[in-house]
């Protein structure tokens, strides 16, 4: 059998033994409040499933590559309210089965292996940059953070972006929560288009923040979006991981050659899935409820951790919180022992070492019963 070493060298998903050691703790009993993985557990608004149960067919058919018409207006809805940007829903959307798999295969599009091509990310970051990056073929170019954790466009030598072929940014970023102002995204923009390469926004967490809203790259790009493509989600934003439901948005150009590419994957989403995805894209109200349940949640989390006089670094938006605590694979370690399940932040790459990452994920008592442990077992 022939397995493609790709595989082989990246091993397992990072969490998988985290997760191990879980399943094990809880079959023998033990009480954890899980925050290493980012999947809310708030129900989902009674209003989503209705709308997916009420369009489950009789007959099922295939979807197609391009999606409802009416998903497609949805989504380019959201883009006016929220970023104020018009969309054309026909040539500018692609609606996707979530944003892991939309981000995986992007590079399968535009980098040509043969020429060498370079994907840029920053690190720690979501490892699906990098893995996407490797299986297309593509030369990797990681920019390790620091600091504030922002990924700013100088970070990357010039003779680096002369043979890119695409590069991602995160903002509201994972893990860090760290937010790109307006000119850092415009600075992206800029040298994007002055050396033809496709900029990528994963803005999964756009509508998760505590103060200003975050600064799309629709609003940065203008008319067109020339050059940029936006990898937006519903799983946050409106609790529908299970969904599997987001949308890339942005040049015309770059969506004609994803849709190309996707019309080999099988990726289309179900259209009971993409009704449920219209409902949830046209009600902005659930989504400042939750926002206003995770700022809750990080507001708890962040007094525990400053109480132990440990720095919460970043962290304005988004899912996360990171946490600067000396040693992170022992502290996860210990905090497992006290029933609290951390990210050790070394698994989101180089320049996660000695940080933890936190998802918002339980509810709000849980966070309160979690810091007491945190305070007892680190204080």
């Amino acid at each position: 059998m022939h397995i493609n070493p790709v595989i082989g060298r990246l091993g397992e998903a990072p969490l998988t033994l985290i997760h191990d050691t879980m399943r094990r703790m809880r079959a023998a009993g033990e009480r954890l409040v899980d925050f290493s993985i980012g999947d809310p557990r708030e129900p989902t608004p009674r209003f989503i499933p209705e709308a997916l149960k009420s369009a489950v067919p009789e007959v099922s058919q295939y979807p197609t590559t391009r999606g409802l018409p009416e998903l497609r207006a949805a989504i380019a809805g959201y883009a006016w309210r929220r970023f104020g940007v018009e969309i054309d829903p026909d040539t500018q959307v692609l609606p996707t089965t979530g944003s892991k798999e939309a981000i995986f295969t992007t590079p399968l599009a535009f980098v040509d292996r043969a020429a060498a091509d370079i994907v840029i990310w920053g690190t720690p970051g979501y490892p699906t940059y990098e893995r996407g990056a490797l299986f297309a073929g593509a030369t990797p170019h990681e920019v390790v953070l620091s600091g504030d954790f922002v990924f700013r466009p100088e970070m990357v030598p010039g003779g680096i972006w002369e043979r890119a072929a695409l590069a991602w940014i995160c903002s509201p970023h994972n893990p860090a929560g760290s937010v790109m102002d307006r000119s850092t995204i415009e600075g992206f923009v800029d040298m994007c288009r002055d050396t033809n390469t496709l900029l990528c926004a994963d803005e999964c967490y756009v509508d998760l923040y505590d103060e200003d809203p975050p600064v799309s790259v629709l609003e940065v790009a203008g008319p067109g979006a020339t050059g940029v493509l936006s990898y937006l989600s519903l799983s946050k934003r409106s609790g529908m991981t299970g969904y599997r439901s987001g949308a890339i948005v942005g040049d015309a150009a770059a969506i004609a050659a994803l849709f190309a590419l996707r019309t080999s994957t099988g990726t289309a989403p179900p259209e009971f899935t993409q009704a449920a995805a219209v409902a949830a894209w046209n009600d902005d109200a659930h989504a400042a409820e939750r926002r206003a349940l995770f700022a809750v949640k990080r507001a708890v989390l962040r007094q525990g951790f400053e109480r132990l006089g440990l720095e919460v670094v970043a962290s304005r938006a988004g899912l996360y919180l990171w946490v600067a605590v000396g040693d992170d694979v022992e502290v996860t370690a210990r905090l497992l022992e006290a029933g609290v399940v951390v990210s050790p932040g070394r698994v989101f790459g180089p320049g996660g070492e000695g940080f933890i990452r936190l998802a918002l994920v339980p509810t709000v008592e849980e966070c309160d019963e979690a810091v007491e442990a945190v305070v007892r077992c680190l204080g």
